[in-house]
């Protein structure tokens, strides 16, 4: 294969490269090019979006470093899709001082997510999460005028840098019990092998880097710090593109590269395996996640435990196994990326107008600005998993995907902590709704910018969370449209 049909196949990251070049140059030479360089990452994220569609249907390059299938499109599709509505979220953002540099660093991590979902090679794995991490520890760390975000990026990179050192020790030893890095023969391999005592500890290492990057109790310390430090699109975007490319690849390990050595966590027939190890994951981020939420004040570090909660709803459908179980996974973390991507939008603009984002400032929200707080509204209601919005059909895809996998209902006991779980969480989106539209509009003296929340603000911002908003309510009503179109590019 020439260099050319290289670059062709990999035209999409190579869009976003020189986009991200161009973006950068663009804010160097004028410090006051704010919108000359979100309209030139816009452009490039759509061309890129373009290239994506008109990809071959399959091709594999390098012995599975990049490969493109309808499932690897589909997601790098999503994938700039976020980025897309990042960078409008970014364009009225107070904290980008530097926006061309910003930008540039939110298009580097964007291929890092491309790159991870287009691969099924665990050295490209592991450069997409470098890369990917690498843009966002910068990211997370942005506002120089807020020690929160200096603080915020400093633990993320501490944590991360352990994470990334837990995920590479463990796909060492898997790289020495197998002896290829390709999932699809390491699964060959460990289907003539029984379960050694290194290959448990090789899975169980890297299970711990990614459970890291999701999310996942007890790896999750470094996200309330993060959300509520970082720059509000740096929060939204670590919280959306990156978990779902995160969950792309840990879907593709462990149900392809790890198969063999599923495991059972059924509750009356527990078998050894990652299974057990990703529904005790799960079972910790559901209930920690979610009594942690009930005490928080401040939207932001609210937003941060729930994201703990829904990464264990998420892992059920890897756990269950099999198409409909990553199907399951894939639709869930999908329309959640959206529904938060869209929640922080809202929470960017409150505290723009505000000064913070505690539940104070957003009180009477409805009376300043019904758009705002019906969005708010659609994103929460989501989140807790009330109809007919997106969030209710897809942990109802999630549970009975969960309840029906294995013989005699063996993750019963996880689908009823589920259930518990997403009950609990409707209490504390429930005071947010109530603060938005039951409290009493605070008085001007003490906040003297509230009234401007209805006035002013940025139009595109506004559109952008009315479509949000939109996006969450089709795929609620109409979720096959996405569901058929997962389930077909499965193998």
């Amino acid at each position: 294969m020439s260099y050319l049909d290289l670059l062709k196949l990999a035209s999409p990251e190579a869009i976003i490269a020189v986009t991200a070049l161009a973006v950068l140059g663009i804010g160097l030479a004028s410090m006051r090019a704010s919108g000359i360089c979100s309209f030139a990452a816009t452009l490039g994220l759509a061309l890129a979006i373009g290239a994506v569609i008109i990809l071959p249907q399959q091709a594999t390059l390098l012995h599975g470093m990049l490969v493109i299938t309808p499932l690897t499109s589909l997601f790098k599709i999503i994938c700039l899709a976020l980025a897309f509505f990042t960078v409008l979220l970014a364009r009225s953002d107070r904290s980008s001082r530097n926006p061309g540099e910003y930008l540039a660093m939110l298009l580097l991590a964007t291929i890092g997510l491309m790159l991870l979902v287009g691969t099924e090679e665990l050295l490209m794995i592991f450069i997409g999460l470098e890369l990917t991490s690498l843009s966002l520890y910068i990211m997370t760390a942005f506002d120089k005028t807020d020690v929160r975000s200096a603080e915020a990026g400093l633990k993320y990179f501490l944590f991360g840098s352990t994470a990334s050192a837990f995920t590479l020790f463990g796909l060492s030893f898997i790289y020495g019990m197998s002896g290829t890095t390709g999932l699809t023969a390491i699964g060959q391999k460990f289907a003539t092998q029984s379960m050694q005592p290194l290959l448990f500890v090789g899975i169980l290492m890297t299970l711990v880097g990614l459970a890291f990057k999701v999310a996942a109790a007890p790896f999750h310390l470094w996200a309330p710090d993060a959300y509520q430090g970082a720059p509000v699109p740096s929060a939204a975007f670590i919280a959306s593109g990156s978990k779902v490319a995160s969950f792309v690849v840990l879907g593709k390990i462990v149900l392809v590269g790890f198969a063999p050595v599923h495991g059972s966590a059924a509750w009356h027939a527990m078998i050894a395996g990652w299974s057990p190890v990703l529904a005790a994951l799960a079972a910790l981020s559901i209930l920690l996640g979610n009594l942690v939420a009930l005490v928080q004040t401040n939207v932001r570090r609210l937003l941060a435990y729930s994201a703990v909660a829904h990464a264990g709803y998420t892992l059920l459908g890897l756990v269950a196994g099999g198409r409909d179980g990553f199907s399951a996974t894939l639709f869930y973390t999908t329309v959640y990326a959206f529904t938060l991507v869209g929640a922080f939008g809202v929470v960017a603009l409150v505290r723009r107008e505000t000064g913070g984002d505690d539940l104070t400032n957003f009180s009477a929200l409805s009376s300043r600005s019904p758009l705002l707080a019906g969005c708010m509204a659609v994103f929460l209601l989501s989140l807790a998993g009330l109809p007919p919005l997106a969030g209710f059909f897809g942990k109802f895809y999630l549970f009975s995907v969960a309840l029906r996998a294995g013989a005699s209902h063996g993750l019963l006991w996880l689908v009823a902590l589920a259930l518990l779980g997403s009950f609990i969480s409707l209490y504390y989106y429930l005071i947010v709704l109530k603060v938005i539209f039951v409290d009493e509009k605070p008085q001007p003296e003490t906040s003297p910018a509230l009234g401007n929340l209805g006035e002013g603000g940025d139009f595109l911002q506004r559109l952008t969370l009315a479509v949000l908003a939109a996006v969450v309510v089709f795929f609620g009503v109409m979720p096959t449209m996405l569901i058929a179109r997962i389930i077909a590019s499965l193998p």
